[in-house]
């Protein structure tokens, strides 16, 4: 067997829990390579409806082994309360490991996101201040801390002490805030990695097992590939690439393993957060989209802020799947869009006065404007139909031409928010 990954293509909030959920089903393994707190993926199943922020999204399938990688920022009290929360709605105890080499966020990280978003005033990104930024920031800076470093007291206060010094100046001159204390930081530590540690092992090494074994591996994304740092909308982007590649190693897996790419598409466009968005539409428009979007319309799974709406994007979403690699597409929430008389797809972006099919650079995104075709729409229910051939002639015909701009196999297609209202195409 190889590893599949489940990924987005375009600004997150694509429906990727619902079909890392589906799929887990198929899997051993199920592994977090990336990102925190800061984005949720909502499955809804036979224990209810859950929002999972820190966990992967296999925890609810006793028999499969769930991970969070080195390449995860990972926020202990999170991790700890989404568990608890999660045995106490009866779902049974799921199987979790945390890499001992991943990074933890610590509460100055959370602090300096929100203080910097307040400062920058209009000038804001829209972070979820989960302290994504900062956390990477102290990552590559080399003065994070990793889950090992939990467990080695002396060793820890160092790494602490050093990262303070900086924090403690900007705090005190540039935000006018009280310093931290590090022992109060440390005595809160040291109480949640004693709670942590029955779930910290090498991964790495269990997952190579794993391989080596022939067993299913699933490793899931964080947002969509218009986050990445390198390749999306930057500076609108996340802290940590979103991408499949990324996936070799932030879950530590060689990247020819990496067989199948499953990208996840929305059947229309949502987006949380600041930036460029070409596609966006507002007023009566935006808020009957957002309302009807999803098990109960489209608002973010972490902020609960109201999604921004737009047409589905045929130019973002190529390109989106072109940097994932995708060998086959899910199309999510199709069903939603069966009020529509007609359903209005950007084909292509106006920039400098000309027509264009390639995504540009960030400097260029706010000048492009959208070209529209508009598709008949169905006008039906199609929340009970679970094969391709009995969808409506026109919600095949979107299906089809969606899957033409893109030029990847449409595989999947979700019609409901339950794990059963899916359609799997040959």
């Amino acid at each position: 067997m190889s590893v599949t990954a489940v990924v987005g293509a375009n600004w997150g909030d694509e429906g990727k829990g619902k079909l890392t959920d589906v799929l887990a089903a198929q899997s051993n393994y199920v592994v977090r390579y990336q990102g925190g707190s800061n984005a949720g993926h909502t499955i809804i199943n036979q224990f209810g409806k859950f929002q999972l922020h820190m966990l992967p999204s296999g925890v609810f399938y006793p028999n499969v082994v769930n991970v969070l990688g080195p390449g995860v920022a990972l926020n202990i009290v999170d991790f700890l309360r989404e568990r608890e929360e999660l045995i106490a709605r009866g779902v049974p105890e799921p199987k979790i490991f945390v890499s001992d080499r991943a990074q933890i966020v610590l509460p100055y990280h959370k602090l300096f996101d929100h203080l910097e978003e307040q400062r920058l005033g209009k000038e804001k990104f829209g972070s979820t201040k989960a302290g994504i930024a900062p956390f990477y920031s102290d990552k590559y800076l080399k003065i994070g801390v990793q889950v090992a470093d939990l467990y080695e007291p002396s060793y820890l206060r160092k790494r602490i002490e050093s990262s303070l010094v900086s924090k403690n100046v900007l705090l005190r001159n540039l935000y006018g805030n009280p310093e931290f204390k590090i022992d109060d930081l440390l005595e809160e530590l040291l109480k949640k990695a004693e709670q942590l540690k029955p779930f910290v092992c090498d991964t790495t090494h269990l997952l190579q097992n794993a391989i080596n074994k022939g067993e299913p591996i699933l490793v899931e994304g964080q947002l969509g590939a218009l986050r990445d740092p390198d390749h999306g909308i930057y500076p609108y982007s996340t802290s940590s690439s979103t991408l499949a590649g990324f996936a070799s190693v932030g879950a530590g897996v060689p990247p020819y393993e990496i067989k199948k790419i499953v990208t996840v598409v929305k059947a229309y466009s949502s987006c949380v957060g600041a930036g460029p968005f070409v596609s966006e539409i507002q007023g009566v428009d935006a808020n009957e989209l957002r309302e009807k979007g999803g098990d109960a319309g489209e608002y973010g799974a972490t902020t609960g802020r109201p999604r921004r709406m737009g047409w589905f994007d045929g130019v973002a979403t190529k390109y989106g799947c072109m940097l994932q690699g995708a060998t086959e597409i899910a199309l999510t929430n199709l069903d939603v869009l069966g009020y529509l008389d007609e359903i209005p797809i950007c084909t292509a972006y106006q920039v400098d006065g000309e027509s264009t099919t390639h995504f540009p650079v960030s400097a260029k995104l706010d000048q492009a404007k959208p070209v529209f075709d508009k598709l008949p729409g169905w006008k039906e229910d199609i929340t009970g139909v679970r094969t391709f051939k009995e969808l409506p002639k026109h919600a095949q015909n979107y299906i089809l031409y969606i899957e033409k701009i893109i030029d990847v196999p449409v595989k999947w297609i979700s019609v409901g928010p339950k794990r059963d209202q899916i359609i799997e195409r040959d």
